[in-house]
């Protein structure tokens, strides 16, 4: 017999970003509790709003199932005294098993008797077992966490209310001085107390105090009422993700409604009235069947369409406080001079360790010109990234970047071309924040790449020259971040810059403001972000191509891609082997031993040495790794044939270095002899 269980934990609001985690993290934990319980279950449900957390446990068995565990004990000859009785050795097994020694048996294992004993647990009631649940609850984890009253222990909010119940039965349990029940709170304004019928009736209970308790279900009805402003009003509506999530996350019972606001804000940069509705307000933007943005917006209530005219009036005078806001500075800003701004980036500190804003610009400027180099940027791409370097940091001092920080480099874009700036100038001063996420758009143009890659360079090793070099999860710098980006940028643009010289040569560049440090832990952090864009790649493989000859960054994914691909052929274990087999006594050569083809003495080794001195790795990752391994048979003949550690020493040095000669090149892919083939 099987029955349901429902557990919810009633809270204040919970901050939205946290709420959805939160209800995922609730079921999770719930049911690895029951599995380590042996209590079988059908199915798990879950359910959260601003003021909830919920599970619902569907198909519950009535009792834990039987356990029956054999457990091995010492030898017989241990267990045994010289009497023949049973030692203290085997009284105290037993008895830590909640035994006796008549439960002892023997059991003969390779050819020697083992005491072994055979524990049979009865399955519990269900209930028994769930009186564990505030245990449950107790376990969760979040980002934030406060205690209230006198409360010594700490929670993400403070608990008003538990429910658990088993069918219609409420179970007696205590969370945090909070006794449970069966009462639940609804809607803050709407609703009131009430209780619980049984774990079936929880929607709909919940639903008679204005609370839609199944977030899937308030999501579903949000974009339906959306849909509906849509087709009347004939507009679109964008649904950003993001936002939908945080303002589910911040109704218990949703009414959408659609406000508005003056024409004449429309003259403001898009993005300006963009931010003021969706970051600061949470409105969804609403367009034309054109695209264009029209002076509207799209909100949802925490309630129902009781005097809704007074809620859009009152949305509608909130945002124009914002819209007034991003007016006066859009205007005010167009009055201020990029030298005048640039030069006060002296008196803002980037860091205290590291020194002003200005400082950081003007490392970043050399870092770029380098870069526009190696990068082969041509002489005007090379000239915008210069006067770009000169300036991009300038929107900072703005009145409209200190009030709506989300636009910096946005709105450094646009006041770059009211002044007179060209359009790659303008781009790279928005571009060189990308990619400002671990999977944020890129850099479109060359010169905003390499202005972002500067800016991002500058930042990691001076962060890491005064020893503020992230540990752990601890990353308050956001350098992992950066890293992230300097990678993905030189996959996304092919750019073969050798990382480890890349990292050299900057590092021996003077500036007066500061002397790059801690070289070698810049050069591991920066694997380590490799390591992480090759995904779920095998990990044999990406130690392989990080142990690899290049620190190339395209080079290297690719590489891992490529052996990660040839891994599913019949080819690859026999291939791999073969090199492995050439790299491992490749490291016994001696470096400085050139190889004489004179001492060759079979048509094997010359063969091999043919092949060798002929290969020249070309095109892809993938044709490069078909090179070498078309060599497989030709290193098979010369191993069944060649005695490598010969006693002639001269002939032994000489077939070493030839092997190595084959890893050099071979190692420009990886080191082949840490790919697992078995």
């Amino acid at each position: 017999m099987t029955k349901n269980l429902l557990v919810e934990l009633g809270l204040e609001e919970l901050p939205a970003y946290v709420v959805t985690p939160s209800e995922k993290q609730l079921g999770e934990r719930l049911a690895t509790f029951l599995k380590d319980n042996r209590l079988d279950f059908e199915a798990i449900q879950t359910f959260s709003t601003p003021r909830r957390l919920a599970v619902r446990v569907t198909g519950l068995a009535d009792q834990q199932t039987d356990l029956t565990e054999d457990f091995k004990g010492p030898s017989k000859k241990i267990a045994l005294d010289a009497d023949g009785n049973f030692s203290k050795a085997a009284q105290g097994f037993v008895r830590g098993k909640g035994l006796t020694v008549d439960d002892i048996e023997f059991r003969e294992i390779k050819g020697e008797e083992y005491v072994y004993v055979t524990k049979h647990e009865a399955g519990k009631p269900a209930k028994e077992v769930l009186a564990g649940i505030p245990e449950v609850l107790a376990s969760m984890t979040f980002p934030v966490s406060m205690h209230w009253a006198s409360n010594s222990f700490e929670y993400i909010r403070p608990v008003h209310t538990l429910t658990v119940l088993l069918d219609d039965e409420a179970l007696d349990l205590d969370f945090l001085d909070i006794h449970s029940g069966r009462v639940s709170r609804g809607h803050r304004f709407l609703g009131q107390e009430t209780e619980i019928a049984s774990a079936d009736s929880y929607e709909d209970d919940l639903r008679k105090q204005f609370v839609i308790a199944d977030a899937k279900e308030r999501e579903a009805l949000i974009v339906e009422q959306i849909k509906a402003i849509e087709k009347a009003e004939n507009v679109q509506v964008e649904i950003d993700a993001d936002l939908l999530n945080e303002v589910l996350n911040l109704v218990e019972y949703p009414t959408a409604f659609m406000g508005s606001f003056d024409t004449k804000y429309l003259d403001v940069p898009e993005e300006v009235l963009v931010t003021s509705m969706k970051n600061h307000q949470r409105y969804f933007v609403v367009r034309d069947l054109d695209g264009n943005l029209k002076p509207n917006f799209i909100s949802v209530r925490n309630g129902n369409a009781e005097h809704i005219e007074n809620v859009v009036k009152g949305n509608e005078k909130v945002l124009v406080a914002r819209l007034e806001d991003g007016e006066f500075f859009w205007r005010e800003d167009q009055k201020l001079q990029i030298a005048d701004l640039v030069a006060k980036l002296a008196n803002v500190t980037f860091h205290e360790k590291i020194g002003s804003l200005a400082q950081h610009m003007n490392r970043a400027k050399v870092i770029a010109a380098y870069l526009a180099q190696k990068a082969g940027l041509s002489a005007d791409e090379a000239a915008a990234l210069d006067r770009a370097a000169d300036i991009y940091k300038f929107d900072l001092l703005t009145g409209m970047v200190g009030e709506f920080d989300e636009l910096q480099g946005i709105m450094g874009e646009k006041y770059a071309l009211l002044a007179g700036e060209n359009a790659a100038v303008a781009a790279a001063i928005r571009e060189h924040y990308l990619p400002n996420s671990a999977e944020g758009e890129l850099p479109e143009t060359k010169v905003g790449a390499a202005l972002a890659l500067a800016d991002k360079l500058d930042t990691l090793f001076s962060f890491f020259s005064v020893g503020l070099i992230p540990s752990g999860s601890n990353d308050p710098y956001a350098l992992r971040r950066a890293t992230q980006g300097i990678v993905r940028i030189l996959d996304a643009f092919g750019w073969n810059i050798p990382m480890n010289e890349l990292v050299d040569d900057i590092y021996a560049l003077n500036f007066d403001s500061l002397t790059y440090d801690n070289k070698a832990e810049v050069i591991n952090f920066i694997k380590a972000r490799v390591d992480k864009m090759m995904g779920k790649t095998p990990k044999d493989i990406k130690e392989a191509v990080l142990a690899g000859s290049t620190f190339v960054v395209p080079d290297m994914l690719a590489a891992a891609s490529a052996l990660l691909e040839a891994s599913k052929t019949d080819s690859y274990k026999p291939a791999v082997e073969s090199l492995s087999r050439v790299f491992n006594l490749a490291e016994k050569a001696d470096a400085i031993v050139a190889i004489d083809s004179s001492l060759f003495e079979n048509e094997q080794e010359k063969l091999l040495a043919k092949a060798t001195d002929e290969l020249v790795l070309t095109g892809s990752a993938s044709d490069k790794l078909a090179q070498l391994f078309a060599l497989s048979p030709v290193i098979n003949d010369f191993f069944d044939n060649t005695m490598v550690m010969a006693e002639d020493q001269a002939v032994k040095n000489n077939r070493l270095a030839l092997l190595a000669s084959l890893t050099a090149k071979a190692d420009a892919l990886a080191k082949f002899n840490l790919l697992n083939t078995k």
